[in-house]
């Protein structure tokens, strides 16, 4: 076994983006077949907390994620937050084939340009719509909503909470936002199980995908479905304690995250859910983790 002084030299001179490219490949070519299904990916940032480096700036990564199974396709470091939205193509880029992928992002990306370069990508997309795009959220508001009938409706329950999401769609031709073929009306009603509190909240979101590509109840689990990249970062941050992390040496506090998300998407592809239980049967024997990554 090698010693941690020597791991810990391996991991701040390894290049960083070379391992996420091979990581992201290794995972993206043992994707199980969507069975015709829409296949989406997740885009979405994460700061490293407690990853800081000289002059106190925080490390934050953007990810591409797979909907269907939770797999990291993609990262890469963008630096502060504010940056996120200039990563987004590069991305992106390193994904060699979009050609009907979905992509979904939060409102941060709700671009244009982002629009346009999937597009020309032959890739779809479906984004939130809130104040940072102030006239294309007022086409969205105007719309007769009220004439639209309801097309699908969904109820959940978990987290200390139950959910009822209504959502309505329209077609569209001339919003202000390229590509854009349907509109989006969600509203979801939450209830806290434990305090009986009511909250309504109405999301509006346009996609480039026609009605004969995909209908509602597709729109509803693409958005839905989106924040299980969210998840990862869950399991990240608590089974892994990667914002306790104090690595900073060279290209450790990168590499480290792509390491765990080999980890998780390697358990993830075996069928195993709890990543925690996982992770400590693997721990028991050498030959475990090895015979998952194919390596006996």
């Amino acid at each position: 076994m090698a010693a941690e002084t020597t791991v810990r030299r391996l991991l701040g001179r390894i290049d960083g983006d070379a391992l996420d490219q091979v990581v992201g490949r290794w995972l993206a070519d043992r994707r199980a077949s969507t069975d015709g299904r829409l296949r989406a990916v997740a885009v979405d940032g994460k700061s490293l907390r407690g990853a800081a480096k000289t002059k106190g700036r925080k490390i934050h990564l953007l990810a591409a994620c797979d909907h269907a199974r939770g797999l990291v396709l993609a990262r890469l470091d963008v630096g502060e937050k504010t940056n996120e939205i200039t990563g987004f193509q590069p991305l992106l880029e390193t994904l060699a084939d979009l050609t009907g992928v979905v992509v979904t992002s939060d409102t941060m990306h709700t671009q244009r340009e982002h629009a346009a370069y999937l597009l020309g990508r032959d890739a779809h997309y479906i984004v939130i719509v809130k104040g940072n795009q102030k006239k294309l959220h007022k086409q969205l508001k105007s719309l007769p909503w009220k004439q639209i009938p309801l097309q699908e409706r969904t109820r959940d329950a978990g987290h200390g909470r139950r959910e009822i999401r209504r959502i309505k769609v329209c077609a569209v031709n001339n919003l202000l936002f390229p590509g854009a073929r349907q509109a989006v009306q969600l509203k979801r009603r939450r209830v806290d199980r434990k305090t009986g509190k009511i909250s309504i909240k109405t999301v509006c979101a346009v996609t480039s995908l026609t009605a004969e590509q995909a209908a509602p109840a597709d729109l509803a689990s693409l958005i839905r479905d989106h924040w299980r990249v969210e998840a990862l970062h869950h399991v990240r941050d608590v089974t892994f304690a990667e914002d306790a992390s104090q690595l900073r040496t060279g290209a450790a506090p990168c590499a480290m995250p792509t390491w765990r998300n080999l980890a998780v998407g390697t358990l993830l592809l075996a069928g195993r859910t709890n990543i925690a239980s996982a992770l400590r049967h693997n721990a028991r024997d050498a030959r475990r983790p090895l015979a998952l990554l194919g390596l006996t």
